[in-house]
């Protein structure tokens, strides 16, 4: 296993939930125009890029890390199968993002729905389960 493997993969995590986090917490604050920027400087279009950004790239991250871990072949075929799936996930996600990016202004409600989608909502789960199950591999 390699040490950028893991860390890419991590990166890329940590990012989609710090953007999950700040939607919550957006979508929270009830507003109908968009905040310029959050106390930081950060505004949720910020947020909403790295998640992008990190979407884009997962696939690749977990593909680095599930050929870093020299599994045992009757566990490569089902980490590849869940990691095309999660792909697939990542991918519907994506539109969802780029569409609420779209938007000339992107209110609290839009995020609170973007938080309530499915798709969201299965590639979160679709991430805990994968990175739970490679931390068991790698042991």
């Amino acid at each position: 296993m390699t040490e950028a493997s893991t860390d890419k993969l991590a990166e890329t995590i940590d990012k989609i939930e710090a953007s999950y986090e700040f939607m919550l917490a957006y979508a929270a604050q009830g507003r109908d125009r968009e905040a310029t920027s959050a106390g930081d400087g950060l505004s949720i279009r910020d947020f909403l890029a790295d998640m992008e950004s990190s979407l884009q790239n997962i696939n690749s991250a977990l593909a680095e890390r599930i050929k870093s871990l020299n599994v045992q072949s009757g566990a490569f075929q089902p980490l590849e199968a869940f990691k095309n799936k999660l792909g697939e996930d990542a991918d519907a996600a994506l539109l969802a993002v780029q569409l609420v990016q779209s938007v000339p202004s992107i209110s609290s409600q839009l995020i609170d729905n973007l938080n309530a989608s499915v798709h969201l909502r299965c590639l979160l789960t679709d991430i805990f389960v994968m990175d739970e199950a490679l931390k068991i591999h790698q042991q």
